[in-house]
């Protein structure tokens, strides 16, 4: 009682302190931040701007745009929205761009006058970012810089609430050893970096580690760099809260502690969950929370998932209501302004377990105005509309697109642009207060992400054609009847959003296979294949006219990157059905020809950054500090994106990309080593031993993974070249093959 009295006292000390900093730093940096977010992203014309503030309307954010006395002045409540009127300016007036996948910042010599002052309110309270999978599907390895670019481009699209994680490990490493754990105690319990996801939500401990304190260390100071920048500008991140999950030691160092053995059901051993009626939840809840806002601050918003991908024990409604009351109890406990933040996925994902009653349970629970619901992909199923806009909980709209950090193209153009503003405006949507962004994975589909922080700033469903428009304007520095016809086509196929859940993968990426598709590789599309062709036309049409373009040539790659993998299966069939036919000629014509498809798909993904293995790899290195530290990383960043997990992994190829390096030196190995074994059976006269194959390949991954080998890091050949060539081989045979 008396430690915890001793927590709760110095809680409170440093949350008033907290506080009072945060209330002076916010009059003094938001104008500096704003100038070097400026200066940052346009150096050369950074001079021609002027930063005002003005105030918020409703308590919502806003800017003004105005040309005066040779300059333009942004003026906004805070930092993000000086940023968003930057943006606003220079995609509607300079018609520039900035993606993750291609930048235009080619501004006029002599910057255009505003006519008339421009003024712009969000209907949106929160502007939500990122998913616990981002960090490990694209951030695993991101230092400074790195961050520093993503900030900036969060508050170029108006994010002012991001999932702040970085960093958490260090948090509990502080909390375990302070109640005398030692490190040997906490060796089985931190993962790699690479899998800290799962780990912070429960779902695994130790895979891919032993994690060295030296990542711990740095990723703390990375971490506090993270949050000044973000509170500098004005966003308000969200930390982690403690949900029960505790080390396997526990039960040596604590015997009478109330622990729940579970089990995430991918492959992992089990962990452990302390039952909320222990005394002890509430104390680690406290001691996790002082520590983080030592460390960290807060803004009082906490992630908290109770029950990510694992069923609770019980559906009995009291039982998940005292749960939830008791998790909220250990937040506000020590801080009395905490609002809960959290993820709707598992009423999405377990709909058999979470019905109207366990729902009501869990939510009811905690005060309407201590928790803010994230309706996780709106735009693949509105939660809300089931749950009575979650029984009077504030809400946010989200857009989650990306599943595994997979590059396919894919999207549901037509609802993004319209769904949040149809939410908005019915009558039945009860307290929504924000839309956000909540993929497993960045840097793919552009146009998706422009297209949803767009709504940001609007009330009105977004006319999609005359959208798209501008889009193509800003992003290849001129629009032309070839352009507009290309983006028709990709609207009305890829991003056409129907029939299937999320991007398909090709067959190229699965474990090889006589079936149409392996575990994780889903090869159904929402589109007929030869019906995407003429959008290929079309950009090939358009070089001339936008080949200086790096979002051209992006798109270029991408187009063409996918025609190609949607071409594996229909040569898949062929050899398939030569090898039934025991026909060995075409089997060794067909098999040859799908082992040059992945040659040339990798030579063409050699030409851009994007789409390279070796950054990849080279990122997770450099955050080591000795050889044993870089080959723990480069070891966790292979297995991510092959095998996930071990040799036996159920999510082999869950999280697979299409990169040059990978494609030659993992993928197409696979299909050689297949098929000379499939060919080998044919001259015997007998089937293939499909599961002896299956049993060696995963050996051979397995070796894959604990390889080291540096991948070129920067890009050979031209883009434009490259598909020309491409186009020139493939297109006729395409049109012939592919029905």
């Amino acid at each position: 009682m008396l430690l915890s009295k001793f927590f709760s006292v110095r809680f409170f000390a440093l949350l008033i302190v907290s506080i009072f900093i945060g209330r002076e730093a916010d009059a003094q940096v938001n104008k500096q931040a704003s100038y070097a977010l400026i200066s940052r992203v346009i150096p050369n014309a950074a001079t021609h701007f002027k930063v005002e503030e003005i105030p918020a309307i409703n308590g919502k954010d806003a800017f003004e745009i105005e040309s005066i006395n040779n300059k333009i002045v942004l003026r906004g409540n805070n930092g993000v929205a000086i940023a968003s009127a930057l943006y606003y300016y220079l995609t509607e007036y300079c018609h520039c761009q900035v993606t993750w996948n291609g930048t235009n910042l080619n501004l006029p010599v002599k910057l255009p006058k505003l006519p008339a002052k421009i003024h712009k309110n969000t209907p949106y309270q929160y502007r939500y970012y990122l998913n616990y999978c981002t960090y490990n599907y694209s951030m695993s390895w991101w230092d400074w810089k790195r961050w520093e670019k993503e900030i900036d481009w969060m508050a170029l699209h108006g994010i002012d609430m991001p999932l702040a994680l970085t960093g958490q490990e260090y948090t509990w490493y502080e909390v375990y050893k302070d109640m005398g754990f030692t490190d040997n105690d906490l060796k089985s319990f931190f993962c790699g970096p690479a899998y800290f996801s799962w780990f912070w939500m429960g779902n695994l401990d130790g895979w891919g580690g032993p994690l060295p304190v030296s990542w711990m260390t740095s990723h703390r100071d990375l971490q506090q760099k993270i949050l000044k920048r973000e509170r500098a500008l004005g966003m308000k991140p969200v930390l982690q809260s403690f949900t029960g999950h505790v080390p396997a030691a526990f039960t040596t160092r604590f015997p009478n502690s109330k622990l729940k053995k579970t089990n995430w059901n991918n492959g992992f051993g089990d962990t452990y969950i302390l039952d909320t009626h222990d005394p002890m939840f509430d104390l680690i809840g406290r001691k996790f929370l002082e520590t983080q806002t030592r460390l960290y601050g807060t803004d009082h918003l906490y992630s908290a998932d109770t029950f990510n991908e694992n069923e609770p024990p019980t559906d009995d409604p009291a039982y998940l209501s005292a749960l939830s009351a008791r998790v909220y109890q250990a937040m506000s406990s020590a801080d009395p302004k905490a609002i809960w933040v959290m993820q709707g996925w598992l009423f999405y994902s377990d709909r058999k377990f979470w019905k109207t009653p366990q729902i009501k349970a869990l939510l009811q629970a905690v005060p309407n105005d201590h928790m803010i619901m994230l309706d996780l992909a709106t735009e693949i199923e509105p939660v809300w509309k089931r749950t009575e806009a979650y029984y009077g909980k504030p809400w946010i709209w989200n857009m989650l697109h990306n599943f595994g950090g997979n590059i396919g193209m894919f999207g549901r153009i037509e609802g993004v642009a319209q769904g949040p503003a149809l939410a908005l405006k019915d009558t039945a949507s009860g307290k929504l207060q924000g839309i956000g962004l909540t993929m497993e994975g960045i840097e793919q589909n552009p146009v998706l992400y422009e297209l949803m922080t767009d709504n940001t700033w609007r009330t009105e469903p977004i006319e999609l054609d005359s959208w798209l428009k501008t889009y193509i304007l800003n992003r290849y520095g001129n629009v032309n009847a070839h352009t507009i016809n290309a983006w028709q086509v990709l609207k009305k196929t890829v991003y056409n959003g129907k029939d299937i859940r999320d991007a398909s993968e090709s067959i190229i990426t699965g474990r090889p296979t006589f079936d149409s598709a392996a575990v994780w590789t889903r090869t159904k599309l929402n589109y007929n294949r030869k019906d995407l062709l003429p959008a290929w036309d079309e950009l090939m049409k358009a070089v001339p006219a936008c080949s200086k373009s790096d979002g051209f040539q992006y798109d270029l790659v991408d187009l063409s990157r996918q025609v190609l993998a949607n071409y594996a299966r229909p040569l898949q069939q062929k050899w398939v059905k030569a090898y039934e036919d025991k026909n060995i000629a075409d089997f060794d014509k067909y098999s040859a020809q799908y082992l040059q498809l992945i040659t040339d798909m990798d030579a063409l993904l050699a030409t851009r950054k994007d789409f390279l293995l070796g950054p990849w790899l080279a990122d997770a290195r450099n955050c080591g500090t000795t050889p044993t530290e870089k080959a723990i990383y480069e070891r966790n960043a292979r297995n991510l994106v092959t095998l996930w997990g071990d040799e036996k992994s159920p999510l082999h190829e869950y999280s697979c990309r299409q990169w040059s390096g990978l494609l030659n030196d993992f993928y197409k190995v696979r299909w050689q080593k297949f098929f000379t074994e499939a060919q080998a059976a044919l001259k015997a006269g007998k089937p293939m031993d499909a599961a002896a194959f299956d049993k060696n390949i995963s050996a051979w991954e397995w070796s894959w993974v604990n390889t080291q080998k540096p991948y070129p890091v920067t890009i050979k050949g031209s883009s434009i070249l490259l598909t020309q060539q491409l186009y020139k081989k493939y297109r006729t045979k395409m049109g012939a093959d592919l029905k």
